[in-house]
């Protein structure tokens, strides 16, 4: 047996040597698939397999590299290089690269990403003089999106009048016009977006059956990851390629299907069995991860979906702390336990901030967990906020190289004609657009025939346009003798850009000239790296592809020593050893939003599952009784997913303390209620009730004991005294320096380790006395 299958169990080791013939493998969270998939590809090559005829599609490049290099380490780096390894994007721009001339495209199209695409929607919205408010450019863009994973293009969305009845219903009767035009301008443009990456594959394998018989030839053996999250278009091209030989191996797990609002569809993996015949089904389902807790947890969590593939998750780990849930009264105070917490546990086990993570359905939630950590300097870091290559600077910059590469690339163009600032103004560029469409042809063929094209621009202005222009020629000769690195720096000082950020002495100022000195040594690694790669000439479209087709997670620095603050959505194939869920609450996890139908609901479930499982040794799931939400306090209760958690691996450390009040209003001013007067029973069914009905809290909770009631002093029994050491949830330790008022309006003056002086009206504050 060869030496890396060692390192196999047997549920592992009978998938990897799996040869021939279509197999699924259903891998429980933490169970090793990645090790599956990544030895598979070794034992294929090792009976002979070419690695020119085996595609690996995963959804992240930094997936798509590990693979690789741990592929390396077996086989040799020399034979790695040659297997088609990559993301679904990154693989099929490259066949549509190879074979953009049967469609219509230069092979050096350009990718627009979200921001691009919308951009060019808003112009246009803009030249159709229609209402922005009513067609909103992100709205625009989500539609057009979704129409293009579901296979409609122009010509299939006019001929269905349930789609144009259903656009004119929601009072978009241009929708269609809109489209039409879009996907004429990106054609005019040579750039696809995103979702053409995936339709005009399809295209290309349905309209030229002899391209589609090319790469069934090539592509003998398939392994697709994660294929629970493919869509239905990435599911027909995956179908279309494996129908020849049906070599086809998908690795994934139902349980952590949460990309529905993207297009994945479940089916895909739930159906599978179906699309094939004889498909050798093999379940992974130790997990190497996580504590017996956890895994048990999370196993009580997804049997209440009914849409799913029977598998029972187990661990011969450790079993591990129970599940820590904690109630706090306001978002803030759950970021101080939250932030308290960590700073605690980190002290007792000699633990890195990088150990912890804080996960959380909505991205608004990130800002009083932010805050409590900069309180305690506990440094974290963000994921999912603005992406490196999304900054301004960046920007900038990459559209001078976007349009040295392709000069029909109208969004770049417009970026940067006028940016450093050259005297071209907005109405200068706004002929030059009327223009292009008039004549058909882009904004760059129109600039380089100014002369010829009668525009009703000045002498003055046609001099600047003739520099712009000179100036992008020039690049593109020296784009052909040097490598990127060296274009990128000479682009930089030439253009202007970097005396133009010198100029701005500001801190953001600083920290553009930061960052575009970032993007050049990024540049740099880059070439370096290319070295090692086959057939790669580590050319400036070479590293502008890299750029575009990056996913969420391939820029993060994994050694940052920080904690790490993201959506669950983000978090999936990522561990920690000590995971806090926040925000379990009704309403916000299950989202408001996500519970009109079971399938949503279920989603819902496994996005739960999904988080859970992101823990090794600890979890947490915090939840407040009241949360401001859109500006407005409301009340809040406990998740129905706490609801769902077997008891047996719940500890709940709500510390349960009374909450005392004190009346604002005098009594007397009601006068007295006679015995016999009463005329209405209390309802019988409150009697029964220990908390209104909101305020149900989950399983496990401990009884309120006098020793609990007796931390919290009553302040105004003379107890606090000058010199008193005190407890606040949110400013820590404090030493009381002065105590004045009287009755209800006593104060008193603290120094507290984290807030500094305070002055408290003790009525309302809640203190705890040390000493």
């Amino acid at each position: 047996m060869k030496e890396y299958l060692s390192q196999l169990n047997d549920a592992q080791l009978a998938p990897t040597t799996h040869v021939d013939g279509p197999l699924m493998v259903i891998a429980g969270a933490g169970s090793g698939k990645t090790r599956v998939l990544t030895f598979r590809i070794a034992y294929l090559m090792s009976k002979g397999v070419d690695p020119f005829n085996v595609l690996a599609l995963t959804f992240t490049n930094k997936a798509a590299r590990e693979m690789k290099s741990r592929i390396s380490e077996i086989v040799g780096s020399s034979e790695a290089k040659n297997l088609w390894m990559g993301t679904f994007h990154s693989v099929f721009a490259k066949i549509l690269r190879i074979e953009s001339d049967k469609l219509g495209y230069p092979s050096n199209f350009t990718i627009y990403d979200t921001q691009d695409s919308e951009k060019l929607i808003s112009s246009i919205i803009k030249e159709m003089n229609l209402d922005k408010d009513i067609y909103k450019n992100k709205q625009i863009r989500s539609r057009i999106s979704s129409l293009k994973n579901s296979l409609i293009t122009v010509r299939a969305y006019y001929n269905n009048p349930e789609l144009i009845e259903s656009d004119a219903m929601a009072k978009r009767p241009k929708m269609g016009e809109i489209y039409k035009n879009y996907v004429d301008r990106c054609f005019k443009a040579g750039a696809m977006d995103f979702d053409d990456l995936l339709l005009k594959t399809n295209e290309l394998l349905t309209r030229f059956p002899d391209v589609l018989a090319k790469y069934q030839n090539r592509f003998r053996y398939i392994l697709v990851d994660e294929y629970q999250d493919t869509n239905h278009s990435q599911y027909l091209i995956v179908r279309a390629l494996a129908d020849r030989f049906q070599n086809i191996c998908v690795v994934g797990d139902d349980a952590q299907s949460i990309y529905a609002f993207r297009g994945a569809n479940i089916n895909n993996i739930l159906n599978f069995q179906r699309d094939y015949d004889e498909v050798a089904m093999y379940r992974l389902e130790q997990n190497y991860r996580s504590t017996k807790t956890i895994v048990n947890a999370a196993n009580s969590i997804i049997a209440h979906n009914k849409s799913k593939i029977d598998k029972v998750v187990w661990t011969s780990n450790d079993s591990g702390n129970k599940i820590k849930v904690h109630r706090s009264l306001t978002d803030g105070d759950e970021g101080r336990f939250v932030a308290s917490t960590i700073f605690e546990v980190k002290m007792q086990e000699q633990l890195h901030n990088k150990d912890f993570a804080i996960l959380y359905r909505t991205n608004a939630q990130s800002r009083a967990m932010e805050e409590a950590l900069r309180k305690r300097d506990i440094p974290y870091r963000i994921f999912g906020g603005t992406s490196f290559y999304q900054r301004k600077e960046i920007k900038d910059i990459l559209s001078y190289l976007r349009l040295i590469i392709n000069p029909a690339d109208e969004e770049a163009l417009k970026r940067i004609i006028n940016f450093p600032a050259r005297g071209i103004g907005q109405t200068t560029i706004d002929k030059l657009i009327i223009a292009a469409n008039k004549h058909d042809k882009s904004i760059f063929e129109v600039l380089e025939n100014l002369n010829s094209i009668d525009m009703g621009i000045n002498a003055g202005s046609k001099t600047k346009l003739n520099n712009f222009v000179t100036m992008i020629q020039s690049f593109q000769v020296m784009n052909q003798n040097v490598n990127a690195f060296e274009l990128t720096e000479h682009v930089a000082k030439v253009s202007g850009l970097l005396r133009e950020f010198k100029k701005d002495g500001t801190p953001d100022g600083v920290a553009r000239m930061e960052n575009i000195e970032e993007l050049i040594n990024g540049i740099k690694d880059f070439v370096e790296g290319q070295k090692e790669i086959a057939d790669s000439t580590a050319s400036l479209a070479e590293f502008l592809e890299d750029v575009a087709l990056a996913t969420d997670l391939d820029n993060e620095d994994s050694d940052d020593n920080k904690v790490v603050l993201m959506t669950i959505h983000l978090a999936k194939g990522l561990e920690f050893p000590h995971v806090f869920i926040v925000g379990m609450e009704e309403d916000l996890f299950p989202s408001a939003m996500s519970m009109n139908t079971r399938s949503e609901l279920e989603e819902e479930r496994r996005l739960f599952y999904v988080a859970l499982t992101r823990a090794e040794k600890q979890a947490y799931l915090t939840y407040t009784l009241t949360r401001y939400r859109w500006g407005k306090l409301i009340d809040a209760e406990p998740s129905r997913f706490i609801e769902e958690i077997d008891d047996a691996y719940l500890d709940n450390i709500t510390p349960m303390q009374e909450r005392r009040f004190n009346p604002m209003l005098d009594a007397d001013i009601f006068g007295d209620v006679e015995p016999n007067v009463v005329r209405f029973k209390k309802p019988t069914i409150r009697k029964k009730e220990a908390v209104p009905p909101k305020f149900v809290a989950p399983k496990n909770l401990k009884p309120v004991t006098k020793t609990d009631t007796a931390k919290t002093s009553n302040l105004f029994d003379d107890k606090l005294v000058v010199g008193n050491i005190v407890s606040h949830l949110r400013f820590g330790k404090g030493e009381v320096l002065k105590i004045e008022g009287a009755g209800t309006d006593i104060k008193a003056e603290i120094n507290f380790e984290h807030g500094g002086v305070k002055k408290l009206l003790l009525r309302f504050a809640k203190l705890e006395i040390l000493g």
